[in-house]
């Protein structure tokens, strides 16, 4: 009987997918749970092409550039990170990260991500000058810089509010903020895996302020750790009602846990079944996105194609640069004419794009 009304659920469910209408979290959890993987994808891919008609996927060039390692936050799933005056520690000098910026516009690219660990040793003006020396020294790249928790151990460290904060790092030449850092916007298993980091509440204060002062931003979520299948209708929910308020938000991108044999965090170990239905539903729940990303980085190029077809309408970055994903042990790497082949393979027309989505 139960699986009867399960079954019953997850078909009222894809049937409302299917005709564009608003999912309830007992419906997105009944698509997430019980659909049928394939009918899940069919309904995404719907729902991709009524926003995304012209048949295009789109994809940038830029680097992520993490001018830092020391962090104190302790977080149970990171191998980047090291522990502030550790010999593996490290802090990028001026000349290097000039270099990597340089680089990165003579590759093609349009804009660098930048962030860093929740490091107590360095002064507020060192991030404002770092603003400062790359929108005068490249005042074409777009900086998309600092993670929410990362603005909550400023607010913190600093002694300034959140709103101050945000105001004077956007002063300095902060353009957009990237999402990282939101794991799973759960309070039942967020202090499980990030005891040390930003709330659920100072993360969506994070993105809620920044859209207040004209900032836009992304989204992420990392699954396939402790989470349940209620904990990602939570965190979709929760990003679905900022964006109803703010409309700030410009993509979602959802990855999967990179597990190694030194990180402390147990893994459900997440197939790529699991990736493309959390993908599906993804661009179906969240219906006021315009732009659902796909993580290749975490999953590969194969997948990165599959996922155009569940929902995707980005498939991310060339990524010239990334640190924190392969020092678990996840090394996928492509340039630009692999990632326009890669886009056209799988039915797309490769369109290049700017941070904010606007063509590049």
């Amino acid at each position: 009987m139960a699986e009867s009304r399960r079954d019953s659920a997850a078909s009222s469910a894809i049937a409302k997918a299917f005709g564009g209408e608003r999912l309830s979290p007992e419906e997105g959890e009944a698509l997430l749970t019980s659909a049928g993987f394939l009918d899940l994808g069919r309904a995404a891919d719907l729902a991709r092409e009524r926003k995304h008609p012209e048949g295009a996927a789109t994809y940038i060039v830029d680097r992520n550039i993490n001018y830092t390692n020391a962090c104190v936050s302790n977080c149970l799933f990171c191998a980047f990170s090291r522990k502030p005056g550790s010999a593996e520690s490290y802090l990028l000098g001026k000349d290097e990260l000039l270099a990597k910026v340089k680089e990165t516009v003579e590759l093609g690219g349009t804009g660098v991500l930048l962030q860093g660990g929740h490091n107590p040793e360095l002064p507020f003006s060192f991030y404002e000058e770092m603003l400062r020396l790359l929108r005068r020294e490249f005042p074409d790249v777009h900086l998309h810089c600092f993670s929410p928790p990362e603005i909550v151990f400023f607010s913190a460290l600093y002694k300034m509010s959140v709103s101050e904060v945000i105001a004077r790092l956007k002063e300095a030449g902060l353009m957009s903020i990237p999402g990282g850092g939101a794991e799973i916007l759960s309070d039942d298993v967020r202090p499980a895996m990030a005891p040390g980091k930003a709330t659920v509440t100072q993360w969506l204060g994070v993105m809620e302020e920044a859209h207040k002062q004209g900032l836009r931003t992304t989204a992420t979520m990392m699954f396939g750790s402790i989470e349940k299948p209620r904990d990602i209708i939570v965190h979709l929910d929760h990003l679905r009602r900022l964006q109803d308020k703010t409309g700030g938000f410009t993509a979602f991108i959802p990855w999967t846990y990179q597990e190694n044999d030194d990180l402390p965090l147990p893994s459900a170990k997440a197939t790529g079944v699991d990736y493309l239905r959390v993908l599906a539903l993804s661009r179906l729940y969240l219906d006021n996105f315009d732009n659902i990303q796909a993580s290749w980085v975490t999953q590969g190029l194969k997948m990165g194609q599959v996922a155009l077809h569940f929902g995707a309408n980005d498939i991310g970055s060339v990524m010239i640069e990334e640190n924190v994903v392969s020092a678990a042990g996840c090394r996928n790497r492509t340039n630009e004419a692999e990632l326009r082949h890669v886009i056209a393979e799988a039915g797309f027309i490769p369109r290049k794009r700017r941070t904010l989505y606007e063509p590049a």
